[in-house]
């Protein structure tokens, strides 16, 4: 990519910061690594600090770097609409007496992982030539489908130019339109400001049956994919649609974010994460060829890397990005290292004469990982021209003076240690809606929360 193209054209992150309620309540079927550590004790500040540290170091490399607000947590609103009255220590009591599995899923801090926010296509594949988002309904769980409200309102203080930016409603809350956001679309493209061929994956088709998966649930419906391509105005030339494989999603790969990563023409994916995969990778090669553009596909073979390796390691839910030099780098959870096979596929690959990845950097991000979340899910890419940058509220731009002001913040208003039971303590809500008041102010959103309103 040329310095030219570089100033025209870029792709920004956009990192949720982790909540105050962050716990381990197992909340997440499907994902063993929330399942495999329900229970134990988290650590909310090394949370937060792990994410924002991960933040800064991606902005002093030279990329652009947002931060997202975390929710309104626990869910005082919820719980009122099921029919807990009194005053907000009463409503939490009754709550933990009732079922402390409810109030821990209206207490989770899920949405760190703003992969699963919305789904974002830019104006160069929009019809309309804006930046489109899409908020996921995340209907599968019912922790995260309580979500798109806040979420909602948070992307539109972001991206609030409605010259530049287009925001669309979640999809219906029904399991047919199942919509989990970006963690099962990819891009591919030349330059950022380019046109481009999105793919989406999908785990089961809700109208047209076949095949899905047998012991965990296919979160993504063929229809919820087709509809967020409707609503951004793509054009099907651009457009690809494949289905994950269902011996992936069984395995733990909940996601397609957790078996493959994309990054401009380059898609890093599994040899088992699509079904009629060499088909799939014949078609986009077809599409971006039409678009004048070479598609290098890398494929980790299972005889490597296995399933199992990638589920625990988190392999592929890395971000894979481009440097300022046109060069690429993985972006990775320090449990690659620890994982023998993974560690040495790494390694083959950066030394690779024909590999477009030339750098590693490995993060620790323990707190989220033993939650389920690497990488690649605590971030919302958003593709964007110079202009449209322009229009995206500065104040959540990371800056040094804005990582220091969110590290101090985290520092002031964290507990470090928290259990599933503390969530009743009415104490910490006082402690969040404080915190969240004032993190608002920070990142200049206005009043986004019901408790501000």
């Amino acid at each position: 990519m040329s310095g030219k193209r570089a100033m025209s054209g870029l792709e920004a992150n956009f990192d949720g910061l982790v909540g105050m309620t962050h716990h381990y309540a197992g909340l997440s079927m499907g994902n063993e690594a929330s399942m495999n550590h329900r229970g134990q004790e988290s650590n909310p500040r090394k949370a937060a600090l792990q994410g924002l540290t991960k933040m800064k170091a991606l902005s002093d490399m030279g990329l652009v770097q947002g931060v997202l607000p975390p929710q309104q947590r626990p869910n005082l609103p919820a719980l009122r609409q099921l029919g807990f009255t009194g005053s907000d220590e009463q409503v939490l009591s009754k709550a933990a007496r009732y079922s402390p599995l409810l109030l821990s899923n209206l207490s989770s801090a899920s949405s760190m992982w703003t992969a699963n926010a919305a789904t974002v296509s830019p104006s160069a594949d929009s019809a309309d030539r804006r930046v489109h988002f899409t908020v996921a309904n995340l209907n599968n769980k019912l922790h995260r489908s309580l979500e798109s409200v806040t979420t909602s309102r948070a992307l539109k203080a972001v991206f609030a130019d409605e010259n530049c930016f287009a925001h669309h409603d979640p999809l219906p809350q029904h399991a047919d339109w199942g919509d989990e956001g970006a963690a099962n679309h990819n891009r591919f493209c030349g330059d950022y400001d380019e046109a481009g061929v999105q793919l989406f994956v999908y785990g089961r088709s809700a109208l047209q049956g076949g095949i899905a998966p047998a012991r965990y649930p296919a979160r993504q419906t063929l229809e919820a994919s087709q509809a967020v391509a409707r609503l951004h105005q793509l054009d099907d030339a651009q457009t690809v649609f494949a289905q994950q494989n269902p011996l992936a999603i069984d395995g733990g790969v909940f996601h397609n974010d957790v078996i493959s990563v994309s990054n401009q023409n380059v898609f890093f994916h599994h040899e088992q994460a699509l079904v009629n995969q060499q088909a799939v990778l014949a078609e986009l090669e077809e599409k971006l060829a039409r678009l004048g553009q070479k598609f290098i596909p890398v494929e980790v073979p299972a005889s490597q890397v296995t399933i199992e390796d990638a589920v625990s390691s988190y392999l592929f839910n890395s971000q894979l990005l481009s440097q300022p030099d046109g060069s690429m780098m993985l972006i990775l959870p320090e449990e690659c290292r620890h994982n023998a096979n993974v560690s040495a596929y790494l390694q083959s690959l950066v030394v690779s004469g024909n590999s477009p990845i030339k750098k590693l950097h490995f993060f620790d991000l323990r707190e989220s990982m033993r939650n389920g979340g690497g990488p690649a899910c605590l971030r919302l890419r958003v593709a964007m021209q110079a202009k449209e940058l322009a229009a995206v509220n500065p104040a959540v731009l990371m800056t040094a003076e804005l990582y220091q002001r969110l590290t101090t913040w985290v520092e002031r208003h964290y507990r470090d240690s928290l259990y599933a039971a503390d969530l009743a303590d009415p104490q910490l809500l006082t402690e969040v809606y404080s915190a969240l008041d004032e993190l608002t102010q920070i990142l200049e959103l206005g009043s986004i929360y019901e408790f501000q309103r």
